[in-house]
């Protein structure tokens, strides 16, 4: 467009050079510069934008590959201690079934596991014997509530 203006044979020029027409021309041309003004304004914080955005895409990278690693860190360390904890649990089940093997031998060397079976078999022949007494009561029960209904 600035071509033009120098440029004495196109219409513009002709227009321009009238006296009233100048005045016309002026408020234009004070717009064309506001707008290339704004324009470059514009332009500007465009620019500023993208570098903005291109350093938080920069700064946010960053951070998600610290916290990857320190996540994988932590998984690793879980791993570990887990897997303390089971061989830990399976030698304290190991330990335990050796003391119970140990007591139950202990017991048997002593005699009082042939015992303990008897007393085993007495209780069992108690608790039967309870209940035996148990269910003539209910039958009796059952009877007197029929004959109440």
């Amino acid at each position: 467009m600035a071509d033009q203006t120098t440029d004495s044979t196109s219409p513009s020029a002709l227009v321009s050079a009238s006296s009233p027409k100048k005045e016309n021309s002026n408020p234009v041309d004070s717009k064309l510069t506001e707008l290339s003004e704004s324009r470059a304004e514009l332009l500007n914080r465009i620019q500023n934008l993208k570098q903005d955005l291109q350093s938080w895409r920069g700064k946010l990278d960053t951070q998600v590959q610290v916290y990857r690693e320190e996540l994988s860190g932590l998984k690793k360390t879980l791993n570990l201690e887990v897997e303390q904890l089971r061989e830990e649990f399976k030698d304290l089940k190991t330990t335990l079934n050796q003391q119970q093997d140990d007591v139950s031998a202990s017991l048997k060397s002593l005699g009082l596991q042939e015992n303990s079976k008897d007393s085993e078999g007495q209780m069992d022949k108690k608790s039967e014997a309870k209940e035996e007494k148990v269910e003539p009561l209910l039958i009796d029960e059952n009877a007197k509530e029929a004959e109440h209904h």
